[in-house]
């Protein structure tokens, strides 16, 4: 890419991460390979919502400055291992999308096959193991996963997406985020539903075909699971109903139960209870309806 076109896509891509939420403050880099092989980068300490020209760094294979004020991302080693780990790649987006690292925080994996468009494009979004930030242990653990996956979380630390260019990459950066975000109000309802294996796996096998991925992705576009994780190829019917297609479980009930006041539970249980011992609604509460409501508001109450 002419180096002129790549600076004014960057600077527009930052401003989109920044506007889009993916990132704050002197958070996230760019990068991107230029015509002669060498990488236009954003600079060490710059706001990538007010990101200029004079933010961007041309630096060569091993990270030393070509040209450009100030210093390369603290981050540039991992850039460079997902351009060693992957030839076919000309950009690298890192951001800090809050839904899907929170997802990371709270142990809940995105490797899984819920949403169609997403599976054709991206497979299943691994979570790779805790490293310490801006470390040769952490660019080195991305460019390995990078080698199977266009888009991968970091415990507790963001996202890092690659592309043929920067508009590819953040679009998969976008994508990664709305997924989480789905994902996230489907279980605040109650329920996630994952696609049947024999569907995620014709999904995954048409995208590798139709829109491509990493080379070794490609290559097992055409055997058994193609690419996806085995937990995309293990959910049966009865675990698919227990996700979604039945009534919530005794654990997502009680979570319910949990989030109404005792004066409201109390008054619903009082009425329950009357209406269920004499057939009606009556004036007054007997000993045995008191009891079950206290009973249910303790075990509540030791259930915390």
């Amino acid at each position: 890419m002419l180096e002129a076109h790549a600076r004014q896509q960057m600077i527009r891509i930052a401003h989109l991460c920044y506007e889009r939420h993916l990132l704050v403050a002197m958070d996230g880099n760019l990068s991107s390979v230029l015509d002669d092989g060498s990488i236009l980068c954003t600079r060490a300490g710059c706001h990538k919502g007010f990101l200029c020209d004079d933010d961007l760094v041309v630096i060569d294979r091993t990270g030393a400055k070509i040209r450009g004020e100030g210093v390369p991302t603290s981050e540039m080693a991992m850039h460079l291992a997902c351009y060693q780990a992957r030839p076919d790649i000309r950009a690298v987006v890192h951001a800090h999308p809050p839904i899907a690292v929170a997802f990371t925080i709270a142990g809940v994996s995105m490797e899984r096959c819920v949403l169609p468009e997403v599976v054709l494009t991206l497979g299943a979004i691994p979570t790779l193991d805790y490293r310490t930030t801006g470390t040769g242990d952490l660019a080195a653990l991305v460019g390995e996963h990078i080698r199977q996956h266009d888009a991968v979380l970091m415990d507790r630390h963001g996202a890092v997406c690659v592309g043929n260019d920067l508009l590819e990459a953040f679009c998969r950066l976008e994508t990664m985020e709305h997924t989480a975000l789905i994902t996230k109000t489907a279980q605040d309802l109650g329920r996630v539903k994952d696609l049947p294996p024999h569907e995620a796996e014709r999904l995954r096998s048409m995208g590798l075909k139709r829109y491509g991925g990493p080379p070794s992705a490609v290559a097992q576009a055409d055997l058994p699971g193609a690419d996806l994780p085995a937990a995309c190829m293990t959910c049966s019917d009865d675990e698919s109903k227990a996700a979604g297609e039945g009534p919530p479980s005794p654990a997502i009930r009680m979570a319910q139960l949990r989030a109404v006041s005792e004066d409201t539970l109390q008054s619903a249980l009082s009425d329950a209870a009357r209406f269920g011992l004499t057939g009606a609604v009556g004036s007054g509460e007997t000993e045995l309806e008191q009891a079950v409501v206290d009973a249910v508001i303790q075990a509540l109450r030791d259930g915390r």
